[in-house]
This record gives structure tokens, C-alpha cells and sequence, in this order.
């Protein structure tokens, strides 16, 4: 309620009570004007004339909706900001070749939604690197014969191939798709880059057991630490059968994964944010 005069010495405001009634003190005698203004109604105006000594009592005063009245609220939706965020990580590439795209550089990154974390999976076991490592590390095996029961020649390195790319494909994407997926945990590594480096070592090596849910909460990294052990059980159906050793070669590539991710946090850290450009300023994103 917005009370008027003739001059300014009158101009008040006073909002109303539930029940919608109100009231103003200490005005001098004098023609006055009422304005009432609410969200989604019609704008009132009442005048009248306070004399001296009167209470002036305002008769009961009904509001129209407005119908000529639009609000529009425009925003992005946290599924779109979180697809944003991850078109900024599939661009970013150690030396502008080698993908980075499971680590964010915004500390309070939007969580991924199943169908994102699938996607990046995909993005990721399909990228042109990934092939190329996953070749050369079957050619080093060949070499040293690793997997004798593979045998060598063309079809030895096809073998040791499939092997190494089912390898990559299983890890990435129970490790880092269905399991995030199924126990809402995020697949990332959110990357420190502050603070003493003991405790930026602790952090990278922590987070290979650690990871943030969904929920933005640090919680016991379930997803890589079952992840491992799922993909290192798989892995006895198609590695050569004299280098089969049930449960003691799932839990020993079970422990060379969580090792794996150790080391690669630690060069997260310290080494790989340098050597990736266009990667976003370390700073808390602003929406």
C-alpha cells in the first residue's frame, strides 16, 4: 500500500496483514491517495480527504487479476548445464592429442545424469587414442610374448588386441558408466590444484578409493573399486587359459586398476593441467 499527497512529506508504505487490512499513522489532514499494488493483480487507486481529528476508514477494496500481465523465467536446467560442462571436458586433450575427459576443472561441476555418464563412456572406449594405445600396448605384449597361450603372427596380436580393447571397454564402462549410474556416484576426477602439496598428493591418491555422489558428498568409492574387480573377473573368459588364475588374477588386476588410478590422479594434479589447453579457469562456476 502506497499512500500520496500533494507533496512528499505524505509518501508512505505499509504491506497488509493476512487478512488484508492495514493501516497509517500520524497523517495530517489533507486530500490523499491510496495505491495497492499485489503480484498478479490489477493496480488500485482510492482517493479521499482526512480532516482533522477523522479516522478515515477505507472501504472494503477488491483486487482483478491482470490479464495483461507476462513473467517469463528463462534457465538452464541442471541436465543442460551438466551437457555444457561436458562438451568443455571432451575438448580437453593433453597436448592437444591424448583425451582428458574424465576430470573437471570446476570444482562444483553439475552431477551427471545416467544417459551423460553412458555417453561419456562411449565417447571415451570410441576415441581415436584408444585404439592407437591400446595397439601399441599389444604390440609391447607381443614383443615380450606376454599371454604365450595367444600365440604370435597376425592372429596373436589380433588376440592380444581384442583382449586389451575388451579390457578398456569393460573397465570404462561398468567402472565409470553403469556402477556411477546404479550407486549415483560421479565418475570425474574434480581436480584441487590448491593447498600444500602433501596435502595435493593426498587428495589424488584418496580419490582412487573417494569419490563425490551425485549428491555432492564425498563418499567410499564403490564404482572404480568394483569396477576393477568386475572387469578383472571378465577378463578370465578371454585371456589365454594357462594365464587364467580365477579370484588371483581378478583381484590382481582389481589392484593394478585402483594403482592405475592412483598414479593418474597424481599426474591429474600435478602435471596434466599444464600440458591441456583451453581448459576452464580454476574457479567455482557461476550460473
Amino acid at each position: 500500500m502506497r499512500l500520496t499527497g500533494e507533496d512528499q512529506s505524505l509518501n508512505q508504505e505499509v504491506l497488509s496483514g493476512g487478512d488484508g487490512q492495514f493501516s497509517f499513522a500520524n497523517i495530517a489532514p489533507r486530500p490523499f491517495q491510496l495505491t495497492i499494488t499485489s503480484a498478479g493483480f490489477s493496480t488500485q487507486t482510492f482517493s479521499g480527504i482526512l480532516h482533522s481529528g477523522e479516522i478515515y476508514i477505507v472501504p472494503q477494496i477488491a483486487l482483478a487479476v491482470a490479464t495483461d500481465m507476462a513473467e517469463v523465467q528463462v534457465g538452464l536446467s541442471q541436465t543442460e548445464v551438466a551437457e555444457e560442462q561436458i562438451k568443455v571436458e571432451e575438448k580437453q586433450r593433453v597436448l592437444g592429442v591424448l583425451p582428458n575427459f574424465y576430470v573437471s576443472y570446476v570444482p562444483n561441476a553439475v552431477p551427471l545424469t545416467s544417459k551423460q555418464k553412458f555417453k561419456l563412456a562411449l565417447r571415451t572406449v570410441v576415441d581415436p587414442f584408444t585404439f592407437a594405445f591400446v595397439g601399441g600396448a599389444a604390440g609391447v605384449e607381443q614383443a615380450q610374448n606376454h599371454f604365450s597361450g595367444y600365440g604370435q603372427g597376425a592372429q596373436g596380436y589380433g588376440k592380444r588386441f581384442g583382449a586389451g580393447y575388451a579390457d578398456a571397454v569393460t573397465g570404462t564402462f561398468i567402472g565409470s558408466a553403469m556402477l556411477p549410474s546404479l550407486l549415483k556416484q560421479d565418475p570425474r576426477y574434480f581436480y584441487k590444484g590448491s593447498g600444500s602439496k602433501r596435502s595435493r598428493i593426498l587428495y589424488a591418491i584418496a580419490n582412487s578409493v573417494i569419490c563425490k555422489g551425485d549428491n555432492g558428498r564425498w563418499q567410499a568409492n564403490y564404482s572404480n573399486i568394483l569396477g576393477n574387480l568386475a572387469a578383472g573377473g571378465i577378463s578370465n573368459l578371454y585371456y589365454p587359459a594357462n594365464d587364467r588364475n580365477g579370484a588371483g588374477l581378478t583381484f590382481e588386476n582389481a589392484a593394478i586398476g585402483i594403482g592405475a588410478t592412483a598414479v593418474a590422479n597424481l599426474f591429474q594434479e600435478f602435471v596434466i593441467r599444464k600440458l591441456t589447453p583451453k581448459v576452464p579457469n580454476h574457479d567455482p562456476a557461476k550460473l
